[in-house]
């Protein structure tokens, strides 16, 4: 490898620490070559890349990303998983090829910045995967809702026959009093005669007796 090839390799490698959402590191010594295509096989379902590689070349590429924590992980042979996906699907498949591998352990990782352990990856490998947590959050969510869905139509229902019930009574559309409307004022009567402009008593009696005199 060439000096151009090694500093595509370190960038490629950067890149990937950066991408990565975990980082699991592990000693493959006695893994041969079908059974390390074997593993990437499985753990290329959890979008999980599975890389070997001189550990001059990983700490020249963890300095670029910045990852002091993978350094102190780069003792004897060491390759790492590159975790883009299902952070427990990759730990258990890993961890099942430990069991088949005696030789092939956890030396430890990173998730999300923060360092694990080998305890910590053994413990992630134990617990569900997305896929089942999904499952299992879908069958919570959906018998709840399936209640909530048979009540509201039971309420709608009792609703509509109880409108139709009072709509048969004459009650719907009559308008009934406001009890916070102010009452109205009461208006004094109009005096007829006063409204048409007519004379009132007086003036037509004045009036006659004007008429007599002359």
């Amino acid at each position: 490898m060439n000096k151009e090839q090694k500093i595509a390799v370190v960038d490629e490698i950067a890149a990937q620490i950066s991408d990565a959402d975990a980082i699991f590191a592990v000693d493959y010594r006695g893994t041969s070559v079908p059974q390390a295509a074997a593993l990437r096989a499985k753990l290329r379902d959890a979008d999980t890349t599975f890389r070997i590689v001189k550990n001059s070349l990983t700490e020249r590429a963890a300095d670029k990303a910045g990852a002091d924590t993978l350094k102190e992980l780069l003792e004897g042979p060491t390759a790492f998983a590159f975790v883009r996906g299902d952070a427990a699907a990759a730990a258990k498949a890993l961890n099942d090829f430990t069991r088949e591998q005696a030789a092939f352990q956890f030396k430890g990782g990173v998730l999300d910045g923060a360092p694990l352990s080998v305890d910590e990856i053994r413990a992630m490998a134990r617990l569900p995967t997305r896929e089942v947590l999904h499952a299992q959050l879908v069958g919570v969510v959906a018998s709840p809702l399936t209640g909530l869905v048979r009540g509201l139509n039971g309420l709608i229902e009792g609703l509509a026959l109880q409108l139709g019930q009072i709509a048969e009574q004459g009650l719907i559309g009559q308008e009934t009093p406001d009890p916070d409307a102010e009452p109205q004022e009461e208006q004094p009567p109009t005096q007829p005669d006063q409204a048409k402009g007519e004379d009132t008593p007086e003036e037509t009696q004045t009036s006659t007796s004007e008429e007599s005199e002359e």
